[in-house]
């Protein structure tokens, strides 16, 4: 196991440094811990509140390409392998490497090519009662969502969302209205995204039977939102609004503040516009620096994963739907090409690489998961 790196930033916005971001900063272990099974502090009370210093460290290695994590009732985590198509389980349990790695199965329907495969998952908040998940996967005739029984053969909810060898989207996850979210790409079609009887380029809103939820823009159907490329990372804040990160084309990745019937622009327009139909972004990213596939809230700061800036942008939130300052850039090249960012029970992060998907530069421990904890006032930067 990797011991935890260290990262301190030399400077944050004022709101940002006043300590807006929750959370305690964790040292590194003692020498005598070196190399044994990752241990998970609880926050230290007598942590300094303007430390702005976060810890990292792998927690799972040698896996390949792992796109979805979920958190069971006994801290365990389900994770999807994209490209194998596995569904794998880490932890509780540790061992000498790290979180222990069990393979689940298979998802045999699952068609991985390009950047399709298996890839989000979800917990049914009754677990406990119904040892029900969720699964988002390619086939070779569409992407569907299924329901999921462990042992058991997936059975679809959702199925005819546009296919392609890219802009799939992917993502899975309760809301805390209670109801299953799911991301979808245009499938490299444009007019999908604008065509509300084509489920692709849009974020969708379900029952656990996948029927449109109620309270949805239109009461037959499961659409959200609309207008989108391909969003892969959403999450919510504290006060139930909603976030997303969105790929771009050549000129501008978005942070999008997501409310129920908006449209999002795409293919009319990427990034800032002028056009009143369309909802403008909270802020963009140059493509190069970002294409960010994950997204989760930690306190006041939404954290994304970012695969081509192979870095974290963490951007502060005011309570009110938009930004406390600009976005801060951290682990830089660090790791390599980071897929997915959530927030694991313990309050800390969970991210995942993505240097095996063929685009990346592998290392021999790769590709791996890493758990992130965020300083008092949120700092996260190059080492």
């Amino acid at each position: 196991m990797d011991s935890p790196r260290r990262l301190i930033i030399a400077l944050l916005t004022t709101a940002l440094a006043a300590g807006t971001l929750t959370g305690c900063a964790f040292g590194p272990p003692e020498d005598k811990e070196t190399g044994t099974p990752p241990r998970f502090p609880t926050p230290s009370a007598s942590a300094k509140p303007n430390d702005d210093a976060v810890t990292s460290v792998v927690i799972a290695k040698n896996l390949s390409v792992p796109w979805g994590v979920a958190f069971l009732p006994d801290g365990g985590a389900l994770v999807t392998e994209r490209d194998t198509r596995r569904l794998l389980k880490l932890g509780p349990e540790t061992g000498t490497a790290g979180l222990k790695v069990t393979v689940l199965g298979t998802i045999e329907e699952a068609h991985s090519g390009g950047e399709g495969g298996l890839m989000g998952v979800a917990v049914s908040p009754r677990y406990t009662e119904d040892q029900t998940l969720f699964l988002y996967y390619t086939t070779r005739t569409d992407n569907r969502i299924s329901t999921m029984k462990l042992g058991e053969q997936p059975k679809p909810i959702v199925t005819g969302i546009p296919v392609s060898g890219v802009h799939n989207g992917g993502r899975l996850a309760f809301g805390p209205d209670g109801f299953l979210y799911a991301s979808t790409g245009d499938a490299s079609r444009t007019g999908n995204a604008q065509d509300l009887k084509n489920l692709g380029g849009k974020i969708l809103r379900m029952t656990t039977e996948g029927k449109p939820a109620p309270g949805n823009p239109a009461a037959d159907s499961l659409v959200w939102t609309y207008g989108h490329r391909n969003v892969q990372g959403f999450d919510w804040d504290a006060d139930k609004r909603m976030y997303a990160m969105e790929f771009g084309q050549d000129t501008w990745d978005e942070l999008n503040l997501i409310e129920p019937g908006k449209n999002y622009g795409w293919p009319a327009v990427e990034g800032q516009g002028s056009d009143p139909r369309f909802t403008n972004p909270l802020t963009v990213f140059k493509p190069g620096d970002a294409s960010c596939s994950g997204a989760a809230v930690s306190g006041t700061t939404l954290v994304a994963a970012c695969l081509r800036g192979q870095r974290l942008w963490l951007a502060g939130l005011n309570g009110k739907g938009s930004l406390l300052g600009a976005p801060v850039a951290g682990l830089e090249g660090e790791y390599g090409r980071l897929r997915t960012v959530v927030k694991a029970p313990d309050n800390t992060l969970w991210v995942t690489t993505s240097n095996k998907d063929g685009r990346g530069k592998p290392v021999a421990d790769d590709d791996r998961i890493v758990r992130i904890v965020l300083s008092s006032s949120g700092g996260v930067g190059k080492s």
